[in-house]
């Protein structure tokens, strides 16, 4: 190859020489024969005249500049440059791989290294012309926003290394195509058109993209697409991308989204169950949008609505058989064919009256028997149940659970209102926290946590609203009745002052019992008013069942029996006096009659 090379570089040398010759010397003086038997037809002085002639059909070249030259030759390993110097340069031919259109003639511009090696060769370098004036390029094509040719050289992390000018650039993976990229390594070795899409000056840094000029003339072609759309027209596209949403589908140089709802009449979790990658489908357009250039699809448009082909003969209180395809907390919908679903709602679950989800009862993929409760062909919507395919544990309810029976039931939740016990499957009753205890208390988790069994009577009943009253308490003594018969009004007993309010104080009888005494009754023998700890008898002066109070005094202990000794003096006294006022009335009647006696008899003269 080299031997070529010079071959080709010997005969332009030798060209040069004969139009130097030529114009040095006259044809008709010139000796051909001496020159074409290699004898030395030239003087010293015709040579020197000869070589200057020669040196002034050169061009002045200087090292270490920039200048065009003319491609003369092209093989796999060089490229030979003819700059109008006395040889031809020899450039690698990997330095024009980025413009793989190379052809002789074509002017190119070259780096002088040498004029003249050792070997007498002009050295010449593209790659370094390129990069001497590359940065100028590269602000002159972002300022023109020009399209630039690059060489991909290798792939990193995050994208590609493309030579631009001899610079290297990044090329982000998102900006090599408008599609995704399956294989990045696809791309390397690659010559593509780009646009300067970022310059860092500072750091001399270059971000190019090949999307951006994709994406130009798509939308050149969305625009001429979504121009000739129309709503119900079917197309042919193939499948471009699969998300969790929907499908994308290329129309040919526009997308359209068929949403995942539009993809079956049935319901799916994923998109992949219909459709795969690069598969050619036929869609509708269903919808577009010329100013945002958004395409709506729909796959499942191209056949019948199931609902269509629905059993005329259906009807409300048939039962049917179906797939629990969707569960809420408010219900589940069961599939009965595909495209066909209806709402068996969480009421309609169980006869139960406690409230619950749907998860508690079914589960995604079951097979249920329900029974059609309404059913709207208009609409499309059909109501199912399940709990109207056993029997009703609510009727007759009355002969099973009478008013005033007892039984054993299993705590399945608790309020702050009381507790709501089972009795069997179906059937629950509240037990009221009044009636959970006789004694008072805050909360129910205080007695039972769910799961324990509790025994109940049956208090009251709901049938329109299956609702039932129980309590447990009833069947319990009721320790007041104990109360009334061992503090009676008007008994005594010894208690301790525990607490004090501004209107009372809290009692602690000798056996336990808690009572009230008013501040007026606090008050002791000698006048002042028993304090904290303080022990003394107490009176019971009320006992108040509906509120489960007693109600003491110690006041009364002591000034009710003053007030009885007073009241015993008062009648003594009152018996004395009149004991002896009736002396003295006899006294003086006495002394009367003899007046009157002797009166009579001085009258009658005796």
């Amino acid at each position: 190859m080299e031997e070529e090379l010079k071959n080709v570089a010997a005969e332009a040398a030798e060209k040069e020489t004969r139009k130097a010759v030529n114009a040095s010397v006259a044809p008709e003086e010139f000796d051909w024969d001496s020159f074409e038997s290699g004898a030395d037809i030239y003087g010293a002085e015709d040579r020197e005249k000869i070589a200057a002639a020669y040196d002034q059909t050169l061009s002045k070249v200087n090292e270490a500049e920039v200048v065009e030259g003319t491609v003369s030759a092209i093989n796999k390993r060089e490229v030979l440059v003819n700059i109008g110097y006395k040889s031809e340069g020899v450039i690698p031919a990997p330095e024009f791989r980025y413009n793989p259109d190379l052809k002789v003639g074509d002017k190119v511009e070259v780096y002088v290294e040498s004029t003249e090696d050792r070997k007498g060769q002009l050295i010449l370098s593209h790659k370094k012309a390129r990069q001497l004036r590359s940065w100028d390029m590269v602000n002159a094509a972002f300022e023109n926003n020009e399209v630039v040719k690059g060489y991909v050289k290798t792939r990193t992390k995050g994208g590609m290394i493309v030579d631009v000018f001899g610079i290297e650039a990044f090329l982000p993976g998102s900006q090599i195509d408008i599609k995704p990229i399956r294989d990045y390594d696809a791309y390397v070795d690659q010559n593509m058109d780009f646009k300067i899409v970022k310059i860092n000056q500072e750091f001399r840094n270059v971000v190019v993209s090949h999307k951006a000029l994709l994406e130009a003339e798509l939308e050149k072609q969305k625009s001429e697409i979504i121009g000739k759309l129309e709503k119900g027209q079917v197309l042919e596209g193939t499948v471009k991308n699969i998300t969790n949403y929907g499908v994308f589908v290329d129309l040919g140089g526009v997308d359209g989204l068929i949403h995942i709802t539009d993809l079956s009449w049935g319901r799916i979790n994923n998109p992949e169950e219909i459709v795969s990658l690069d598969e050619k489908i036929k869609v509708v357009v269903l919808d577009f949008n010329e100013q945002q250039k958004r395409i709506a699809l729909g796959l499942k448009q191209l056949t019948p609505h199931p609902w269509d082909s629905l059993d005329p003969d259906l009807k409300v209180g048939d039962k049917v058989k179906g797939k629990v395809v969707l569960i809420a907390d408010y219900g589940a919908f069961v599939e009965i064919m595909p495209g066909v679903e209806g709402l068996i709602h969480v009421s309609e679950m169980s006869w139960s009256p406690r409230l619950r989800i749907a998860q508690d009862f079914l589960k995604v993929g079951d097979e249920v028997e329900a029974q059609i409760l309404s059913l709207d062909r208009e609409a499309r919507k059909m109501s199912l149940g399940l709990k109207q395919l056993v029997a009703n544990p609510w009727e007759n309810i009355r002969d099973r659970y009478p008013v005033g029976s007892k039984h054993t039931a299993t705590v399945r939740n608790i309020t702050t209102f009381g507790v709501f016990a089972e009795l069997e499957d179906g059937i629950e009753g509240l037990v009221h926290i009044s009636d959970l205890s006789w004694e008072k208390i805050k909360h129910p988790s205080e007695m039972v946590q769910p799961g324990d069994k509790l025994d109940v009577v049956i208090l009251d009943f709901d049938e329109a609203n299956h609702k039932l009253s129980l309590g447990h308490k009833q069947l319990l003594p009721n320790p007041w009745d104990q109360l009334e018969a061992k503090h009676p009004v008007g008994s005594v007993v010894n208690g301790t002052v525990a607490a004090t309010t501004d209107k009372g104080a809290t009692i602690t009888l000798e056996d336990g019992t808690e009572a009230f005494c008013f501040n007026r009754d606090l008050v002791r023998e000698d006048g002042k008013t028993a304090v904290v700890g303080e022990t003394l008898p107490f009176k019971v002066i009320e006992l108040r069942r509906s509120t489960r109070r007693v109600l003491v005094s110690h006041l009364r202990t002591y000034s009710e029996a003053k007030a009885a000794q007073v009241a015993t003096e008062a009648d003594n006294t009152k018996k004395a006096i009149k004991k002896v006022n009736n002396t003295i009335e006899k006294t003086t009647l006495g002394d009367i009659s003899e007046l009157a006696a002797l009166k009579d008899k001085l009258e009658k003269g005796e």
